[in-house]
């Protein structure tokens, strides 16, 4: 349905916590999946948080940079994700972000063809979260929060988070309202920790509250640091129970903008108005395609129109010379001359990354249910390999739930790390 960013501020509001809650909150219609890409610049949280360390450190988001620069993001996508689903049926997926800050840089150039990439998920059923953290709003990857749907900023209650927050929402108003698509997309998640009311905080930014989370520390650090996620009480705690809310009222806020952006978005180009003694336009066809058709030799459109006829019985002066115009002249028919094409100086040009329905994306479509890595509801046991016991991991094999989406192992030797990023 929508790709919906979410930013921290200074002061730890909870920006990754509160992603995790509304990926795992997040109402899906039969059919539907989300997704939850750690796009913070800083680095990734949840594979040493909330999965405990056991998925290994070898997909994410840096093994994307390179992909993009051999033309192969939309197939490497696939081969990085982690389901996360606590029925392991691939609903609820995951793109760990970086391992080390250093890594970013290698993004530069890749943050724009990965939105643009995301953004053609939703024919297919996806809705992404992008967890920005604290610093993802700005700078190389600042056109992620420009290109969501919605931006939901995490903002704490009390008068030092308030107080933090106020430049950066300012900073993030003004570039959505001039780079992106109105600074009606940015609204507020709130952290219910200080003695502030959601209709104050709300009052003095001037922006909306899409949600009021409570402060729970217990329940939030079986999101933050691991936990049972298939717990009934953690289920029917306050905090899922708020973050349905707010994921509910996002989704609203989506049809909303999306409502008031349409006409504009659909309005057909008017057609240009010709200039009095202009010439039309060329026609779209073969001819075209070939590049533009050459004038006939001796052609002068400066030339005035010719002279009326001579009616019987006027004189007639002596004879003039046929206007280049007039009676057509045998003339040797010129062949069209074909357009040169354009000479790139740099190489060849890269792959355009269009925002429809990406087409490598539907035949990688596969979705096995992999073993949710959540401690508390543990994947089935390993295969017997000949010469061991059942349910012992095979040799170079330590993780047991370190299966990549959508089926196929990497090696723990993969050929992207932070040396290459850095080198690059």
């Amino acid at each position: 349905m929508a790709v919906i960013a979410v930013v921290g501020a200074p002061g730890a509001p909870g920006a990754t916590t509160t992603a995790l809650a509304l990926l795992l909150a997040w109402p899906l219609q039969p059919g539907r999946r989300v997704l939850l890409v750690e796009c913070d610049p800083d680095g990734g949280a949840v594979l040493a948080g909330a999965l405990e360390g056991r998925v290994e450190a070898v997909y994410g988001l840096r093994n994307l940079a390179v992909a993009d620069r051999r033309g192969l993001l939309a197939q490497t996508l696939w081969e990085q994700l982690i389901d996360i689903s606590p029925e392991g049926n691939a609903e609820r997926l995951l793109l760990p972000g970086l391992t080390d800050p250093v890594q970013a840089p290698g993004l530069a150039y890749t943050w724009e063809p990965l939105v643009e990439l995301l953004r053609g998920l939703e024919p297919q059923g996806y809705d992404v979260i992008l967890d920005l953290g604290r610093s993802g709003a700005s700078g190389t990857s600042a056109v992620l929060a420009r290109r969501a749907d919605v931006v939901a900023a995490t903002v704490r209650t009390t008068l030092r988070g308030l107080s933090a927050v106020r430049p950066r929402l300012t900073a993030l108003a003004e570039d959505l309202a001039t780079a992106g698509t109105g600074a009606d997309a940015l609204g507020l998640l709130l952290i219910a920790e200080g003695p502030y009311s959601g209709a104050e905080v709300s009052r003095e930014f001037g922006l909306p509250v899409l949600g009021l989370l409570p402060h729970a520390p217990r329940t939030a650090r079986v999101l933050s640091d691991g936990g049972d996620v298939t717990d009934r009480r953690f289920i029917r705690s306050e905090l899922m129970r708020t973050a349905r809310s707010a994921a509910d009222e996002i989704q609203l806020t989506v049809r909303r903008r999306r409502q008031r952006l349409a006409p504009a978005q659909a309005q057909p180009a008017r057609p240009a108005q010709l200039a009095p003694g202009s010439a039309p336009p060329p026609v779209a066809g073969p001819a075209a395609q070939s590049g533009p058709r050459p004038a006939p030799a001796g052609y002068d459109y400066a030339r005035p129109a010719p002279a009326a006829v001579p009616q019987p019985g006027q004189p007639v002066g002596p004879a003039q010379p046929a206007p280049p115009y007039g009676p057509a002249q045998p003339q040797t028919p010129q062949p069209h001359q074909a357009q040169q094409p354009h000479q790139q100086p740099y190489g060849p040009v890269p792959p355009v990354i269009t925002t429809g329905p990406v087409a490598p994306l539907a035949g990688l479509a596969p979705q096995p249910a992999a073993p949710a890595p959540f401690p508390g509801h543990g994947g089935p046991p390993y295969a017997a390999a000949p010469g061991q016991e059942q349910g012992q991991p095979h040799p170079g094999q330590p993780y047991p739930n370190a299966q990549p989406y959508p089926g196929q192992p990497r090696p723990h030797h993969a050929p992207v790390d932070g040396e290459v990023l850095r080198a690059r």
